[in-house]
């Protein structure tokens, strides 16, 4: 049976859904937005680079309140509203978060918008040992 994770520190959801899904040891990240989980309704962070931070930030404390972090993960999701303009400063930021020899898959979207205004959203998939 899959169990359902909605977290108390993570991010309030922007739209009905849980913070993750596991089954058979596979997580199933819900994608996060650049909100604050002490401030939701606090202006997102200007520009792409502290957006991505803010975003990566949420989806480590995803991963930690269900006993995982960033090595677990397996692949990624990106979305970006700006993606030519977008893509260089959110890679650079993104590269921080994975060592060279441990980055997950990864797809790259250009969309038209995302919830709450944001520049990035990030899925992910992991696997727990």
């Amino acid at each position: 049976m899959p169990e359902f994770h909605l977290l108390s520190s993570a991010p309030r959801p922007v739209a009905p859904f849980s913070h993750a899904v596991e089954a058979d040891g596979w997580v199933m990240i819900t994608g996060q937005m650049p909100t604050h989980p002490d401030d939701p309704d606090a202006p997102l962070p200007e520009g792409v680079a502290a957006q991505t931070r803010r975003v990566m930030e949420n989806l480590q404390i995803v991963l930690g309140e269900i006993g995982l972090d960033l090595s677990h993960v397996l692949q990624c999701r990106i979305y970006l509203t700006h993606f030519e303009r977008d893509y260089p400063g959110f890679n650079s930021v993104y590269q921080e978060y994975f060592p060279a020899d441990r980055r997950p898959a990864r797809t790259t979207v250009g969309v038209t918008a995302l919830a709450v205004g944001a520049l990035v959203e990030i899925d992910m998939v992991a696997k727990r040992p």
